[in-house]
């Protein structure tokens, strides 16, 4: 059965601990272990998780209860995981492709930024 995250911006703590079926400590204590993981803070100073957190919490949650991974092990595999997504980000782009697309975004928060100036 697969979980379906709700369509939302942002996650309080408690929601995210609903979500995946562990306290709210647990998911603290990752946040210490994990550092892909960095949850922004809102001005009140709760956690804010982004959809993009809890995708990365799910996969530590099955690393760690599933496929029975020590933190350590599950730590290596993520960043393993990430460079493979990179790696194959870089296959599916030509080299141009690749440059002409950063320039483009480069562009586009230069214009971004001058905006807010």
């Amino acid at each position: 059965m697969a979980l379906r995250i709700p369509d939302k911006l942002y996650f309080k703590i408690g929601e995210v601990s609903k979500i995946l079926g562990v306290k709210p400590y647990v998911l603290r204590f990752w946040e210490t272990e994990f550092d892909l993981l960095k949850p922004g803070k809102a001005p009140s100073r709760h956690r804010l998780y982004k959809k993009r957190d809890v995708e990365l919490l799910l996969e530590i949650k099955r690393l760690l209860y599933t496929e029975n991974f020590t933190i350590e092990g599950a730590r290596k595999k993520l960043k393993e995981n990430k460079k493979e997504e990179r790696k194959q980000l870089r296959l599916a782009l030509p080299d141009a492709a690749y440059k002409n697309a950063l320039a483009k975004v480069k562009k586009d928060i230069q214009a971004l930024k001058k905006m807010l100036s």
